[in-house]
């Protein structure tokens, strides 16, 4: 693709000419007009033999649903869009690979009660719902999510706020899903209201992609209502430049400037951001959408999920290539959700050459050494005669 990644076009209306404005910018409008079906695809795309197999089976493992506004992001003529690999099934998900899992973050044997994951000392998972904007093709909890997958999310939550009243070491909670962006305003504030009743919770965050699949959703008032509940930080998930558009920028912002801070989560993809310069445009265009890079993911285990599965190596060379070519704060950390439950393990190049008891010897990202000195013993009596 021959896409300026540092730009923030359009892409409205694009296969919807026939639209009025006021319905394209009306989330709910989105929603109702999702893709869902083969036919709708077909009628917009030439889908590949693996992509057509692949959408047959969807309803088999996780729905397929993307909103009109995402849809235009794909590249018609390149069957290797990196949009369109993230959204749009492949045969390839059906095949399974022995390391794979449904649970690949262990969160159903962290889970006190339905739908709150403890797997933390200080803070918690609260899942809210089981739906999303679009579909990602590699999701974590594709076992739950959409309705499609092999368990149903049941989140019970009095049980849930019980059992935060009753921890008072937690002391920050995540809310998650699914999506909760999708829920009403009401809905969502009365799930804010409630956490924010319990004196010994400090911080309240949003996992969201809502603000990429649907920016739409993210209304003057749905931003007011999210301003009464500060401390409240959001995460949004974007894994390529592409992803960043005039509207998701003005969605970002909008939040930004109602005090929420912004931080980034990208997952590792083959085919979609696993190269040096994608990933450099990607985290600098979110600096500029005032969202801090904040994870880069290995792919979790997910099962059939080895097609978008990268080398560890290939994220290291990635960080290593960032790491003091742009400023620090664009540098995102590269993490393994440890398979089975073991939590966010940091996955760093190596910068320290040789340690022992007298120094440590370090090198700098353009592979310069130097030694500092370790702290040996207590500093010398002053010897200046006062």
């Amino acid at each position: 693709m021959h896409t300026n990644l540092k730009a923030f076009p359009s892409y409205a209306p694009g296969c919807w000419p026939e639209v009025d404005p006021t319905q394209w910018n009306d989330w709910k409008w989105q929603l109702k007009n999702r893709i869902t079906s083969l036919a709708q695809l077909e009628k917009h795309l030439h889908l590949s033999p693996q992509e057509r197999a692949g959408v047959l089976l969807s309803g088999h493992k996780l729905a397929l649903a993307i909103t009109p506004y995402f849809f235009n992001l794909i590249d018609r003529d390149d069957p290797n869009c990196p949009i369109r690999r993230q959204v749009i099934p492949l045969f390839e998900e059906t095949q399974r690979s022995p390391n794979e899992m449904s649970d690949p973050c262990g969160e159903d044997s962290h889970m006190p009660v339905p739908g709150l994951v403890h797997r933390y000392p200080d803070r918690v998972l609260l899942l809210v719902t089981d739906r999303c904007a679009s579909y990602c093709r590699y999701c974590t909890r594709s076992r739950v999510v959409s309705g499609a997958g092999e368990a149903e999310l049941h989140t019970d939550f009095e049980a849930a706020f019980r059992y935060l009243e009753a921890h008072t070491e937690v002391r920050d909670v995540l809310i998650s899903g699914g999506d909760p962006l999708l829920l009403s305003d009401d809905r969502l504030e009365a799930i804010l209201r409630r956490l924010r009743s319990i004196p010994h919770l400090e911080l309240l965050r949003i996992g969201s992609r809502v603000p990429i699949f649907l920016p739409q959703r993210i209304t003057p008032e749905l931003c007011q209502m999210l301003a009464r509940y500060h401390p409240l930080w959001m995460s949004v998930h974007v894994n390529h430049p592409r992803e960043l558009t005039l509207e998701s920028r003005q969605a970002l912002e909008r939040l930004a400037d109602h005090g929420v801070p912004l931080g980034n989560q990208s997952v590792l993809l083959a085919g979609v951001n696993d190269d040096l310069e994608t990933m450099k445009a990607l985290v600098q265009k979110l600096i500029l959408c005032r969202v801090r890079p904040y994870y880069l993911y290995q792919l979790d285990l997910i099962l059939g999920s080895s097609h978008l599965q990268v080398p560890v190596s290939k994220g290291i060379e990635i960080i290593e290539g960032l790491r003091g070519h742009t400023t620090g704060y664009a540098v995102p950390q590269y993490v393994i959700d440890a398979p089975g439950g073991g939590g966010k393990v940091p996955i760093n190049p190596e910068y320290r050459v040789y340690q022992d008891d007298e120094k440590i010897v370090i090198r700098n990202y353009e592979g310069v050494t130097f030694e500092y000195p370790e702290k040996t013993g207590e500093a010398a009596p002053c010897q200046c005669g006062n």
